[in-house]
């Protein structure tokens, strides 16, 4: 991902993530809070830091796999700890492999404010496939 070889994944373009670093089973991705990010009551939307978390823990899998292996998120859990506000310092998002099996990998992810404050932390249960399987559902691609 950080050379090139594999395209950060385009949520991340959409919702302003930037890939900081990767490391066989471990990525690290930052995003400035921004107005758009807030949900009504003026605070970063859950929606955003679960999908930051998502991504780091789901990168890190991909980053311990054979190229062209892939994997998708089955559960994701979310603590949130903190409240982010649009303006504030530039955030941290760590995701890390803690089991990698043949069929399925269990990773966490972290954000970290930018003084190391906790703000959320996640657990990521993710299936593992080979591109033969990548669409496997009904309706397949042209």
């Amino acid at each position: 991902m950080l050379e090139g070889r594999i395209p950060a994944p385009p949520v991340a373009t959409l919702l302003g993530f930037e890939i900081d670093g990767v490391e066989a089973g471990r990525v690290v991705f930052g995003l400035r809070p921004e107005e758009f990010h807030n949900n009504p009551i003026g605070v970063m939307h859950g929606g955003v830091a679960a999908a930051l978390l998502d991504t780091v823990a789901g990168c890190a899998v991909i980053s311990m796999l054979p190229f062209g292996v892939t994997c998708a998120t089955l559960e994701l859990k979310v603590n949130y700890l903190r409240s982010v506000t649009a303006g504030a310092d530039r955030l941290s998002a760590e995701g890390s492999v803690l089991h990698l099996g043949r069929r399925s990998a269990l990773a966490e992810g972290k954000l970290w404010s930018a003084e190391r404050k906790l703000i959320a932390h996640a657990t990521a249960t993710l299936m593992i496939f080979p591109p033969e399987e990548l669409h496997s559902g009904s309706r397949r691609p042209s």
